[in-house]
């Protein structure tokens, strides 16, 4: 029930790179698709290649936020700034937007993207919108 000792690696070296940056592809990318949904709980940002096909993503739950802090455009601006660095290891540089959802951190995420170098192209709103609203109340019974 002693204390609990910590052993480090003579050979493991404290500027390794995280598991993230690892897993990057090797192949360099000038175009991407930028998806960024915001809700009112967290903001999720994924960065795909001209077909769609998936490389990064990020959210502000993954960067540690929890509960209220996940929503808030400060987290959002956070994962913005997360994929930029890793898409600028890529050499990505033109970006096409897509936004989607009615969260606060929709443009915070894509200003600090943007702050990294990368141009954007376009920027679309997919946010989905209802088209025949909430079924009425039903008649009360007395």
């Amino acid at each position: 029930m002693g204390k609990k000792r910590i052993v480090k690696n003579a050979g493991a070296s404290d500027t390794a790179k995280t598991g993230a940056a690892k897993k990057l592809p090797r192949k360099k990318l000038d175009k991407g698709i930028l998806y960024v949904q915001s809700t009112y709980n967290n903001t999720q940002v994924l960065l795909t290649d001209a077909k769609g096909n998936a490389i990064i993503s990020s959210s502000s739950g993954a960067l540690g936020f929890k509960g209220a802090k996940k929503g808030t455009p400060f987290a959002a601006a956070k994962v913005g700034e997360v994929l930029a660095e890793k898409a600028e290891q890529l050499g990505l540089r033109e970006i096409d937007v897509v936004v989607k959802g009615v969260g606060s951190g929709r443009e915070s995420s894509i200003r600090s993207f943007i702050a990294k170098g990368v141009q954007v192209r376009s920027i679309k709103d997919v946010t989905p919108k209802p088209f025949n609203g909430p079924t009425p109340r039903k008649p009360r019974r007395v």
